[in-house]
């Protein structure tokens, strides 16, 4: 039987995190069903950073990562975590008031006008914009170095991971946990659920009813640039209704239709329909014709029925910790989220920007969704 202060199920950038910032005071125990950490959504994120994206909540929390993630502290990496990418919200004539409306809630937003956008962004034809936002602070995020660093610093703290352990029970025994995975006993006073997808079939086997945290799948693709055209200082652009967005990825187009279907919690694999659709919405903004998709991939971004983040203690289960629905912010937001999940659970309070995060705490409480 193996114990531990706390043990976390799910090593995807949610539980690796919250895993290495708890290792600095506690025995952690981290369980993975897979091979290796990150293999679901982690692994598959388009992953960029954008202070712009998502409720206004999520801005700030982003917001609050922003200097980790461009000057991480001495000793996490070795690589650079985010290389400046400015981000563009684009729209048609007929998305005229998105725009407005957006640039009235981020006023650090600049407008260009379509010329502007094209000399940048060379294939839009002419007269499909009506206009842009521009947001300087933008950039691509390296999440398998961030993923690795939180991993090795989880390791130098003493923590243990466990790959190949799909938990396969969870039951309340006096005051501490039994979770059954990889043909191993693991007990602890608590367990932190950040399975991703898998939140729900998790608290189902500790007894509990859902608390609606729902499987989205995200579809991408690649396409050759068109002939000649340098795209490596392209901005991410993202169309303002967000109906799909694209940016420079490896001297390669990556191209989203921004699908968010729901899905059973599974390896996530493309479907036909999404990849054409994808291509589509670029062929109707470039005039171009697609003749090959290079490569495909989809993953999962979960999400609470309100779009905000849980994390806290469920009221209905002693030593029951959610940190989940973190959706396609999770890489963005993991250092802070990750801050939040050691305050809640040891009370070591987040310092500098991080503290942000301690404005929101009851807006993450898995208890709000029990109201519903």
């Amino acid at each position: 039987m193996q114990t531990a202060d706390i043990v976390v199920i799910g090593a995807g950038i949610a539980g690796v995190s919250a895993a290495a910032e708890l290792a600095a005071g506690a025995n952690v125990a981290l369980l993975e069903m897979e091979s290796q950490p990150g293999y679901h959504a982690s692994g598959r994120s388009a992953a960029y950073f954008a202070t712009s994206y998502g409720h206004p909540i999520v801005q700030d929390i982003t917001a609050s990562c922003e200097a980790f993630l461009r000057e991480p502290p001495e000793g996490f990496t070795e690589v650079p975590l985010l290389t400046p990418r400015d981000n563009m919200w684009f729209a048609r004539e007929d998305q005229a008031e998105s725009l407005q409306k957006m640039a009235e809630s981020n006023p650090v937003l600049e407008f260009v006008d379509e010329q502007a956008i094209r000399e940048r962004v060379q294939v839009f034809k002419a007269g499909y914009l009506h206009g842009g936002l521009w947001d300087r602070r933008g950039g691509d995020i390296d999440t398998d170095a961030l993923l690795q660093a939180y991993v090795r610093q989880f390791r130098q703290r003493g923590g243990r991971l466990y790959n190949g352990h799909r938990v396969e029970g969870i039951r309340r025994a006096g005051d501490v946990w039994q979770m059954e995975a990889g043909n191993e006993t693991f007990c602890a006073p608590v367990v932190v659920n950040a399975a991703g997808g898998w939140v729900e079939e998790m608290a189902a086997l500790a007894g509990l009813e859902p608390l609606g945290v729902k499987p989205l799948r995200r579809t991408a693709l690649t396409v050759d640039p068109p002939a000649g055209v340098d795209i490596s200082g392209w901005p991410e652009m993202v169309d303002i209704d967000e109906e799909f967005y694209f940016k420079p990825d490896a001297g390669l187009i990556l191209i989203s239709p921004a699908d968010e279907t729901p899905t059973r919690p599974v390896d996530a694999q493309p479907e036909e329909f999404d990849v054409a659709m994808g291509v589509h919405r670029f062929e109707q903004i470039s005039g171009l014709e697609i003749a090959r998709v290079r490569a495909s991939w989809a993953g999962m971004r979960t999400f609470a029925p309100d779009r905000l983040f849980v994390a806290g203690f469920d009221p209905r289960a002693e030593g029951f910790f959610w940190l989940a629905g973190q959706g396609g912010y999770g890489v963005q937001s993991a250092p802070a989220m990750a801050k939040l999940a050691r305050y809640l659970l040891t009370g070591v309070k987040p310092e500098g920007d991080f503290a942000t995060v301690l404005n929101y705490v009851n807006h993450f409480e898995p208890g709000r969704l029990l109201q519903t």
